[in-house]
């Protein structure tokens, strides 16, 4: 049974940058993601990356702003924001599969929270 935890989140202004993090531990797996869930919104695909960091797939909504990562050696992935919005607000999940980039996915963090203020 994989546990996930995912640790970095806060608040931070509109235009700032902020990076979250996700330990893996109990197995190895290709593929990693992240999610996020906004108030009153569902849970929505952000980024994912392979176990070898050469295929990544973003949302369209965070293209060119966040930055997908991975260092299997110390089983930790991470996701680097930048040109941070309001619209990023929300709890940020970490997952796990051994399918494809967009899953599905089979285990989950407990997430961190990211609040952007305007």
């Amino acid at each position: 049974q994989a546990q996930l935890v995912e640790s970095g989140g806060g608040l931070v202004q509109a235009g700032g940058s902020l990076r979250v993090s996700c330990v893996v531990s109990g197995g190895t797996f290709s593929t990693m993601g992240w999610f996020r869930q906004a108030p009153g919104k569902e849970r929505e695909f952000v980024a994912a990356i392979s176990w070898s960091g050469m295929r990544t797939d973003y949302a369209d909504s965070v293209k060119g702003r966040f930055t997908i990562s991975r260092d299997n050696a110390k089983n930790t992935m991470y996701l680097q924001m930048n040109s941070l919005k309001p619209e990023d607000t929300g709890v940020y999940f970490c997952a796990v599969t051994a399918s494809g980039l967009r899953g599905p996915y089979d285990y989950w963090g407990q997430g961190t929270q990211v609040t952007v203020s305007s």
